[in-house]
């Protein structure tokens, strides 16, 4: 028994050096190493508590004894060190996007917040969430699941949408497109960016998390039309969920990131809006995480091959040396513009699944060409998906992007004063 605990302590070290020490280059070993980082990064404390219990059980069954038992406790021991040392990274998010913020719109940013708005910011983390990191929802918003927005393909395509109980009028709305590599079983509108949702809903926005057609049966760009045909959906219809379809922000992460920006880089453009040309598919801004911007992989930033192979094999079915101009059009870094929207780039520096050079070449491009703020925010320690659920560093990415998204809002009420005195009322009542 001696032996099994020592093993036990072997797997626990491994998950410790995975933090730091995270696989990009292994197509086999990436995904093991995100999955193992992701859980564990973001949940040290109860990774902690859980192995702590178990070494307790082991010595209560007599299994910590001899060479092994106490190279086992030592091992433990150092492994709970490293942890917490690697834990204490979290704690730089508040600086990072705290500094992103300033960089992008100046250091008084937040003086050009509408009062109305600064009195519903949040200025501290949720601590009760961080503990508590599977209670995703909020008794004061209210979801409504799988509205159908069209068909395709004998398909039924939905849509959910969260608002404040009191359906409040006239609020801003965030466009959220889930992640997944693009395919099938890999990821859903029901389980992404859940936290950012209800806690904008419960501060008077409306939001709504979309799905498309994924791959294999889906080709590209058939996951951009439906994201755009979502859109049109919610340009016509969100008035009656409180949502007002002159400011719209699109988000994504992963394959959302990739669509949300190159969403917000292609707005009317008619090849991604096939028999509704006419719908204007403007965002007021976009914030993608961990995305991927480069399908053509053309600065040599992908650690490894999986990506050219999966979109070959899967999501766009033909060669990248055979249609290398459809690659680009589907590449958010190639179709960067003067007029694209505000973007707040945000990226993890031990993300195994898309590198964080290609999101710093993404924003460098962006800051050249645009003529609205860039903001890119890289967090210290995290791993792919790290905001899925609540943790140090996505609680402040959160309070982040709420900084960000009503800064965004206020210039657009600033900008439309006469019209829009009564939607900073309303909102400003949304929990009364």
């Amino acid at each position: 028994m001696g032996l099994l605990y020592f093993c036990t302590t072997l797997v626990a070290a491994w998950l410790t050096y995975n933090l730091y020490r995270p696989n990009y280059k292994s197509e086999r070993g990436m995904v093991p190493s995100f999955l193992a980082g992701w859980v564990i990064g973001e949940a040290i404390p109860h990774v902690i508590v859980a192995q702590a219990i178990a070494t307790t059980l082991f010595a209560m069954i007599g299994a910590i004894h001899g060479f092994w038992g106490s190279l086992g406790i030592l091992i433990t021991i150092v492994s709970w060190v490293a942890m917490m040392g690697h834990y204490t990274t979290s704690f730089r998010a508040k600086y990072v996007v705290e500094e992103a913020l300033k960089s992008a719109l100046g250091n008084d940013y937040q003086k050009n917040v509408a009062p109305e708005l600064q009195d519903r910011l949040n200025k501290s983390i949720d601590i009760e969430k961080i503990a508590k990191p599977w209670l995703l929802d909020r008794d004061d918003v209210k979801r409504i699941k799988n509205i159908k927005y069209d068909a395709q393909d004998g398909m039924n395509l939905k849509l959910d949408v969260y608002h404040h109980h009191s359906l409040p009028q006239d609020c801003p709305i965030l466009f959220q497109i889930h992640g997944g590599a693009w395919t099938y079983q890999q990821g859903s509108k029901n389980e992404q960016a859940r936290p950012l949702m209800n806690h904008l809903a419960a501060n008077g926005w409306v939001c709504v998390s979309v799905d498309y057609r994924l791959s294999p049966a889906g080709t590209f760009p058939e996951h951009i039309i439906d994201c755009k045909k979502a859109f049109a959906w919610v340009k016509e219809n969100i008035q009656q969920y409180g949502g007002n379809s002159d400011f719209i922000i699109a988000t994504g992460g992963s394959a959302g990131g990739h669509l949300s920006s190159l969403f917000a880089l292609t707005a009317n453009d008619p090849k991604f809006q096939p028999g509704f040309e006419e719908v204007d598919t403007t965002v007021q801004g976009c914030i993608p995480f961990y995305g991927v911007y480069d399908f053509s992989n053309t600065y040599g930033l992908q650690a490894n091959a999986g990506l050219g192979k999966l979109l070959h094999r899967s999501v766009m079915k033909e060669s990248l040396d055979g249609h290398r101009e459809h690659y680009l059009e589907a590449s958010p870094l190639h179709r960067i513009h003067e007029d694209a929207p505000p973007f707040f780039v945000v990226h993890g520096d031990s993300d195994t699944l898309t590198p964080k050079e290609e999101a710093r070449k993404f924003v460098e491009e962006l800051g050249k060409i645009s003529n609205q703020a860039v903001a890119y925010a890289e967090i210290a320690g995290a791993q792919h998906a790290f905001d899925v659920f609540p943790s140090i560093r996505s609680e402040y990415c959160k309070l982040g992007i709420e900084h960000f998204v009503n800064y965004l809002y206020s210039e657009h009420l600033a900008a439309h004063r006469g019209e829009s005195t009564a939607v900073v009322v309303k909102l400003a009542s949304a929990e009364s």
